[in-house]
């Protein structure tokens, strides 16, 4: 009799463990039901802030693979059943149908991805109409027919991240007048505050109203249940339609009520097999579990669907019996607003002080290309390393088109332990077109290099 496998979630974690398993078993060994409770699998939720912005045609162009291509390949998915509950003793699943009645399963594997939960403060009026979040493609058509319903003119973003920031782009090529409401002194609190602070110059040049600094307490409804403004300890910001962009913490609710160990970061613990220690047959992978950072060897929790993909793809390879591990992460991400692109890697300063590194930092302004080729961008380069050693602990890039990229350099090196010394002989691509002969990555090594042993 074939086993079962349950995998709860079916977006880039729990499809790829699934997939991965099929190809190992096929359907007589191994059963695979898959649980989604929205109404679409294997998509790229990263995409979805270009697809309102027009940039992408048409919201199908972000699906990777629909439900009826996974069942083609034996997996059964089932869009609109939530899972609510899971019993480790029993062995089974209980699972709310789309109709409303509930169901019992059984499981010989369990496949833990619920992905992250988006944060979501308790503020006055937060469920009115026209306020959206910004998580799933359903999401993104409710942000769509929000600005094709109220003809909207205004727009506030609340929350100054990656999802913020796009947002922010996405709103303004509709033409809406947008403020973007950050609590902190700079968007982007993911890079260092002098990084941050090219960011904010750039989105108000962009023409976004950037607010730093401000709290919100509420947003103001209409007599309709529409956002009519957002309420603030710095006053009210008129909007028609309100994205928040307020980030996403993992999702542990069914795993931590199930009595899955749950780590410090807030995931599920994991071993590197992506096996819940303690739990025969239990796994789980992407934004609902913490990892290991390769540079401070900490727990973290960082979501990606980069590692999202990797841990599901580990996770399936052992389900089908092979043998794979999870290695852990740099942190490294990148994204865009308008024509500056943002790229950060490692640690940024305060968190490696927080480490207990000893800390050297240098900022470098290049070009992206030799500059007096057509085309040359300003670029910033910062390095933060260790000193005395002069270990690369982070960097970040922050420069116009032809820049993030670069951090692919950087995220290399910080994987291998290399020192900012060792980076400046790196042997690195030149042409006019891609690059001045000295690159950014290494004007930027050579200049911490002088601060290591300076």
């Amino acid at each position: 009799m074939a086993e079962r496998l349950i995998v709860i979630g079916a977006d880039a974690a729990g499809m790829s463990a699934a997939s991965q398993a099929r190809r190992r078993r096929d359907h007589r060994d191994l059963e695979i039901v898959a649980f989604e409770r929205g109404t679409h699998t294997s998509y790229s939720a990263c995409g979805i802030p270009y697809w309102i912005a027009g940039l992408v045609d048409e919201r199908d162009d972000l699906i990777a693979r629909t439900p009826e291509q996974h069942r083609d390949r034996d997996i059964d998915v089932r869009t609109g059943h939530t899972v609510l509950g899971i019993d480790l003793d029993r062995r089974t699943v209980t699972v709310r149908e789309p109709l409303g009645d509930e169901s019992s399963h059984e499981f010989d594997q369990l496949m833990v991805a619920t992905g992250g939960e988006p944060v979501r403060p308790d503020w006055p009026g937060i469920d009115g109409r026209g306020v959206h979040g910004v998580q799933t493609l359903d999401d993104g058509e409710a942000v769509s027919a929000s600005l094709r319903s109220r003809d909207a003119k205004r727009a506030v973003v609340i929350g100054g991240g990656y999802i913020g920031v796009e947002m922010a782009e996405a709103l303004i090529r509709h033409d809406l007048q947008v403020t973007l409401v950050e609590r902190a002194e700079q968007p982007m609190n993911t890079l260092d505050p002098d990084m941050g602070a090219l960011v904010t110059d750039a989105l108000k040049g962009f023409g976004v109203d950037v607010r730093t600094g401000v709290t919100v307490q509420g947003v103001e409804l209409d007599d309709d249940g529409w956002v009519r403004a957002v309420a603030t300890d710095a006053g009210e910001f008129a909007a028609d339609v309100v994205v928040l962009g307020l980030g996403t913490r993992p999702g542990v609710t069914l795993a931590r009520d199930a009595g899955l160990p749950i780590g410090p970061s807030g995931g599920i613990v994991t071993d590197r097999r992506m096996r819940v220690p303690g739990h025969d047959g239990i796994w789980a992978a992407g934004d609902c579990v913490e990892v290991v950072h390769r540079v401070t060897g900490r727990p973290a929790a960082i979501p990606l669907g980069t590692h999202a993909n990797k841990q599901g793809r580990v996770a399936g390879i052992n389900i089908g019996g092979g043998y794979a591990t999870f290695p852990g992460v740099v942190g490294t991400a990148v994204t865009k607003v308008c024509e500056l692109e943002i790229a950060r890697t490692g640690l940024r300063e305060a968190e490696a002080e927080e480490a207990g590194f000893a800390v050297v930092s240098a900022s470098i302004e290049s070009h992206t290309v030799a500059g007096y080729y057509p085309g040359a961008n300003t670029v910033t380069v910062k390095l933060v390393a260790e000193r005395g050693t002069g270990r690369l602990l982070g960097g970040q890039i922050v420069g116009g088109n032809g820049a993030a990229k670069r951090i692919d350099v950087l995220a290399v090196a910080l994987w291998n332990g290399m020192t900012v010394d060792e980076m400046t002989g790196l042997d690195l691509g030149y042409a006019p077109p891609f690059s001045p002969v000295w690159d950014p990555v290494l004007v930027a090594a050579r200049a911490a290099s002088d601060a290591v042993h300076g």
